[in-house]
């Protein structure tokens, strides 16, 4: 039986957007991923998932009771579920240790086991003003975690942090999985947070559900190209270019979808598709190859660093059967 059950929720916003028809179930330890542009409507489907925001339609059942928003409740959210915004916020002038202690339900022991799981014991003495915004984000999580929640929910939780407190608290969402075997759902606009942390991720376009799958079939197999866009650089061929590639391609009438990382430079004693390198991009651990062919620009990576601008180049299809096309 799964723990979350969202089933054709609706919730209209104005004029200009609404939340449709939305559906989906989550079982218990289960990793979410919620992608989608900027106004798709992830945060109000995290609210309406969290008890914090009334659906117009459908309903959510959080271990099998239904999900009751602030009409219903007069402190708004529901019992089991923590929900960590964007706009979290800390008490001014307190230490850590009091503003956690008001939250806590847990023995000292487990608690401190949990500040060592956030990396925030060191931290307990502070104040507010003492603290990093990396740093207060994971004093606000272990807040809501002292509550024992069954199902996690964060919104767009690494927008604001620089790389080092991106990575630490990667780690400390990975290690909380472990550790506390809690289900989680993550939105966040940036693929990179999600497709090396979920074990399911759904795409939103509109206030709609476009699709819902692992996340390698979605990077891989998007159902558009705005699902395609979503999770990360791709190349759209037609079929006189793809053609060029496998002679016996038939697209009737549709594009091939490939990403830079399934196309390979030819090997010496294969045949490859010519072309000219156009621009070199290094992005730190690998270089993006821009590769014009005819009056196409293809995107290639590879780690080697031995190509410069203008030179000619032959490339292929890593893997010419396994084709998606759009």
């Amino acid at each position: 039986m799964p723990i979350l059950e969202v089933s054709e929720v609706g919730r209209n916003i104005a004029e200009s957007f609404s939340l449709k028809h939305i559906s989906f179930k989550l079982h218990s330890g289960q990793k979410l991923g919620i992608a989608g542009a900027t106004g798709s409507g992830k945060s109000t489907l995290l609210k309406i998932i969290a008890g914090l925001d009334d659906a117009d339609a459908g309903v959510v059942y959080f271990d099998s009771k239904k999900v009751k928003g602030p009409k219903y409740r007069l402190i708004p959210g529901q019992p089991g579920i923590a929900y960590l915004s964007q706009h979290y916020e800390l008490r001014n002038h307190q230490r850590m240790e009091e503003i956690l202690s008001y939250a806590n339900t847990m023995t000292e022991e487990k608690a401190m086991q949990l500040f060592d799981l956030c990396k925030i014991s060191h931290l307990l003495k502070r104040t507010t003003f003492q603290l990093s915004g990396g740093e207060k984000q994971r004093i606000a999580l272990a807040r809501l975690l002292l509550t024992a929640p069954r199902l996690l929910i964060l919104d767009e939780p690494f927008s604001n942090l620089d790389l080092i407190h991106k990575s630490i608290l990667k780690n400390i969402l990975e290690d909380i999985g472990t550790e506390l075997g809690l289900t989680c759902i993550i939105a966040s606009h940036d693929p990179l947070d999600l497709l090396s942390w979920a074990d399911k991720m759904i795409i939103l376009k509109e206030g709609s559900l476009l699709q819902e799958d692992s996340p390698m079939e979605i990077y891989f197999k998007p159902v558009d190209v705005y699902a395609g866009a979503l999770l990360g650089k791709y190349n759209l061929l037609n079929e006189a270019t793809a053609r060029l590639f496998d002679a016996s391609l038939t697209l009737n009438g549709k594009n091939l979808f490939v990403r830079p990382e399934q196309f390979a430079v030819a090997t010496k004693g294969n045949n490859g598709v010519a072309g000219i390198i156009e621009k070199i991009v290094f992005w730190g651990n690998y270089h993006e190859l821009k590769i014009r062919i005819h009056e196409n620009i293809i995107s290639l990576i590879t780690t080697s660093g031995d190509f410069e601008a203008g030179q000619k180049i032959a490339i292929q299809l890593k893997e010419e059967k396994n084709y998606w096309t759009l």
